[in-house]
């Protein structure tokens, strides 16, 4: 190899598309003592494909920055994988013996051990394809005994190296639980196990680092009867620890059973009284609250038809945060099943639970919570990362109970139709959370502005990343602090979500309290920060669909788009269709922003196509015309008709409403 970093790729494993890319320039901005690159993986067998690591809240709690393993000793808690350690050339020669071992695991930890700085990059950029046990060859069960040698060996490098406590707490850690794990759930004689038992007990007390405290509860029972030997009270208590399970496991089971019983009949009796037309039920987000496409409809309701009374289901925590006033339930209280019972119309932007029944005479209204990139519904059979065991035959039972669907544009409803194919009726009205980008007044955004912080004159952008299925936590997938600083103190970023270092030495700290950068992950409705914003930063979020009815400046920032769309699966290609501009790395993107491309002619044709495309019924009369087919039975022909989208008025520019 002639290259100056070496990541090392089983044959039966393999790298995303993209993931070379996103490797070097990573590496290319990486100073010249950072021997390792930690990166994610996903992990694929003959049955699933592209499953996430749990190794994302590692890699994303250390950011950007690369530090000594001294400071992020929870880096060995990353699966011991040479695959998702990209290795200095000049360093893997340094130390080929170690870094060569047979031992995979053992050189895995050895990098990190012997490297004097360790980055990441929470990014998978490896799909590691796990073999059935049953096709790997069996040797002797002695060779368990090797685990022991090789935490052994492990720590004597460690301490060698002269590394400090945390680093090598971290790993023995790692070892008392790796034994553990191999006493409690491997398949051996039980004269090994013992003898394995016992071998780890030597090396449990004797490398233990001074001052190093047992966990609490069970664990520590477990590492005390470990570090004593005591392998016949060993399994005597994990024998009496089971049999606690099992029995705790059965009494919660008849107390479900018990529960469901009484439950299923008042709901039943609740089934058996006549439909209250005058009824309607709305929840949003899994019962997170007043919000999104319901909220809209609901608002419009009371306006058009006050007679129909709403009422929320919201669950216990959200309850606080419901505005005053607001009618609710808490989910299996008596009240919810009374109203989910008798309710004439039931209102989600998600899915109610299986359990509720569709009455004859009731009316089930899915709005819908954005316009799908990603594979949705069916579509995600080939998707397991994204699909996350869903029960397709449960999800097809759910849809067979909507009477409408409501959608924004064409895409949508072609692309429902197909997820959740069904006999429900289409409602191409557009998105009710939308009608405010056209309502909405130049006071409405001054207001909206001040109430974030935004000082006059400012440029906001908003940054407002997706989800991502493949990662098992959030991923800053851009230093904010820099780019801050790139884009200078006339530039605010509202950030939503949890995207900033954590601890008082966060590069953001300074900017957050400077009001450069706002957090506004808990902010509420994300309307207002649309409204609020002179462009947007999204990757794969359907708030790009949504932002274009402001004919405001979009750029994608789609550092990870392969493997985005080869783990999640996508319906079109958002790098050959963008709304706007768009950037593959941290650079490009303040290139963009530090010039006039991020809204210049060829970004203003690239919108106007996306918003014809996409934002084809929106026009701000969506609320009013779903009120009044399916809550007052007016007909199709009756309604207001969907405005052009080259004859509408968005809301004001910030530059406009604040006169700038």
């Amino acid at each position: 190899a002639g290259g100056r970093w070496l990541h090392f790729v089983h044959s039966k494993d393999s790298v995303p598309t993209g993931a070379p890319r996103a490797v070097a320039d990573r590496v290319a901005d990486l100073e010249a003592g950072v021997d390792v690159l930690c990166v994610d993986h996903v992990r694929s067998t003959w049955r699933h494909q592209g499953m996430p690591s749990p190794d994302g809240k590692h890699l994303a709690k250390q950011g950007r920055r690369d530090l000594p393993l001294a400071d992020c000793p929870n880096l060995l808690k990353v699966t011991p994988l040479l695959g998702n350690r990209v290795l200095r050339a000049d360093f893997w020669r340094a130390h080929r013996t170690e870094l060569s071992a047979d031992d995979e695991t053992f050189a895995a930890y050895a990098a990190l051990l012997l490297a004097d700085r360790v980055a990441t990059l929470d990014q998978v950029a490896l799909n590691v394809r796990e073999l059935r046990s049953e096709s790997l060859p069996k040797g002797p069960p002695e060779e368990r005994y090797a685990v022991i040698d090789r935490y052994e060996s492990l720590l004597a490098l460690a301490t060698d190296r002269g590394l400090p406590t945390a680093p090598r707490a971290a790993l023995y850690d790692v070892m008392v639980g790796d034994c553990l794990r191999v006493v409690a759930r491997e398949q051996l004689p039980d004269p090994v196990r013992r003898e394995f038992f016992h071998r780890a007990s030597k090396a449990a007390v004797a490398w233990r680092p001074r001052g190093h405290q047992h966990p609490g509860g069970l664990e520590g029972v477990r590492r005390r009867l470990l570090e004593e030997d005591a392998y016949t009270k060993y399994r005597t208590f994990q024998t009496a620890n089971q049999q606690r399970r099992k029995l705790r496991s059965a009494v919660l089971s008849r107390k479900h059973k018990v529960g469901k019983k009484v439950r299923d009949l008042r709901y039943r009796r609740e089934l058996e009284r006549p439909v209250d037309p005058n009824l309607a039920v709305f929840t949003a987000y899994w019962d997170r609250g007043v919000a999104c496409n319901p909220a809209a409809v609901a608002a419009k309701l009371a306006e058009l038809a006050p007679h129909i009374h709403a009422v929320w289901v919201v669950s216990a925590a959200n309850v606080p945060l419901l505005p005053p006033g607001t009618d609710h339930v808490v989910p299996g209280t008596r009240r919810y099943w009374e109203v989910m019972a008798r309710a004439k119309y039931l209102v989600n932007n998600a899915n109610f639970p299986n359990a509720i029944v569709k009455r004859p005479d009731s009316v089930h209204l899915q709005t819908h919570h954005g316009t799908p990139l990603k594979r949705m519904g069916l579509d995600q059979l080939d998707y397991p990362a994204a699909a996350k065991g869903l029960n397709f035959h449960d999800l097809l039972a759910r849809v067979d109970r909507w009477d409408y669907s409501v959608s924004a544009n064409g895409h949508s409803t072609e692309m429902w139709e197909r997820a959740y194919p069904s006999h429900y009726t289409s409602l191409d009205y557009g998105y009710p959370r939308n009608d405010v980008y056209y309502s909405a007044t130049a006071a409405d955004i001054r207001a909206i502005r001040e109430k974030l912080g935004i000082a006059p004159g400012k440029r906001a952008i908003l940054y407002a990343p997706t989800h991502r299925d493949y990662e098992a936590a959030w991923t800053p997938r851009l230093d904010l602090a820099t780019l801050a600083d790139r884009l200078g103190e006339d530039t605010v970023l509202l950030v939503r979500g949890h995207y900033f270092y954590g601890g008082a030495a966060s590069p953001l700290a300074g900017l957050r309290k400077s009001g450069r950068v706002i957090d506004v992950s808990s902010y509420d409705p994300v309307e207002e920060l649309a409204l609020a914003a002179d462009a947007l930063i999204t990757d794969y979020s359907s708030i790009m669909f949504d932002y274009a009815n402001l004919d405001r400046p979009i750029v994608i920032y789609a550092d990870d788009w392969e493997t985005y769309a080869t783990t999640r699966g996508v319906y079109f290609d958002l790098m050959a269709e963008a709304p706007g501009k768009v950037a593959r790395t941290q650079e490009e993107l303040t290139a963009l922003l530090t010039s006039d491309a991020w809204r210049d002619a060829s970004a203003e044709k690239a919108r106007r196509a996306f918003r014809h495309r996409f934002c084809e019924y929106d026009d701000g009369r969506a609320a009013e015309r779903v009120v009044r087919r399916v809550f007052l039975g007016e007909s199709e022909e009756s309604l207001p008709p969907v405005t052009p989208v080259d004859e509408r008025t968005p809301a004001p520019t910030p530059e406009e409403a604040t006169q700038r």
